[in-house]
């Protein structure tokens, strides 16, 4: 695998695990299916195969209880959709295409069986924006980071009864993705709005700080998520 790859698959990663930890504090005291696998698939994420394979096994071992637990589905189909990438990358095009046709299915099947919590909307949308932010033609890339935005939006709204009981880190991650998305997606009324939403909020915060920059010089910055949970892998 060379440097750029490398660094991708941790970018990657990185987003889908930063952004993941975002929980209201009226579902604190749930299990959480992600404490058990985010560390197994970051590192898988980062490119190291046998954490990947551990992570799946977990999701595969809760799937084999209940076929319809939709926290386990949506894990397992993001790892299906990272190891999609990698295939592409190493030229196998055939098992690149079924793996990130299986992993799609999943992510959405486990968001129509949920779609009302943070467990399924985020890992799906941060998988979508992550490998939006890669793919060359439109026409792939376009409805993936679509579909992001209305995943993030939706956790925005049926959060906002805890907005302000979560953490500078959450409310960032998730304001910040959508300000960036909707930019790349040319919709810059909605960034913007956004981005005003970040500079009122966590003024100082590195969020508030890249925001109003933003706003000041018009320039999107390199990145708006993965701030403080992780050390970017570019640096």
């Amino acid at each position: 695998m060379n440097r750029r790859a490398a660094r991708l698959l941790a970018r990657f990663g990185a987003l889908l695990i930063g952004v993941t930890y975002v929980t209201g504090a009226a579902r604190a005291a749930e299990p959480r299916f992600d404490d058990q696998v985010r560390d197994a698939f970051f590192s898988g994420f980062a490119g190291v195969a046998d954490d990947l394979r551990r992570g799946m096994a977990i999701c595969e071992a809760a799937l084999a209880v209940d076929p319809d637990r939709a926290d386990a589905l949506v894990w397992h189909g993001a790892g299906l959709f990272f190891m999609a990438g990698t295939a592409f990358r190493d030229g196998d095009r055939d098992r690149g295409l079924r793996l990130q046709s299986q992993g799609l299915s999943e992510m959405d099947r486990a968001v129509a069986l949920a779609p009302d919590r943070t467990a399924t909307r985020v890992p799906r949308g941060a998988a979508l924006m992550g490998a939006a932010r890669h793919v060359a033609n439109p026409a792939i890339a376009t409805p993936w980071l679509r579909t992001a935005m209305t995943d993030y939006e939706a956790v925005v709204a049926f959060q906002a009864a805890d907005w302000l009981a979560m953490s500078e880190h959450d409310r960032g991650e998730l304001l910040g993705a959508l300000a960036e998305g909707w930019d790349r997606l040319g919709e810059r009324t909605k960034s913007q709005t956004y981005l005003e939403r970040i500079v009122a909020e966590l003024p100082r915060s590195p969020y508030g700080v890249r925001a109003t920059a933003w706003l000041a010089d018009g320039r999107r910055p390199d990145r708006m998520t993965c701030l403080g949970c992780h050390k970017s892998p570019a640096n």
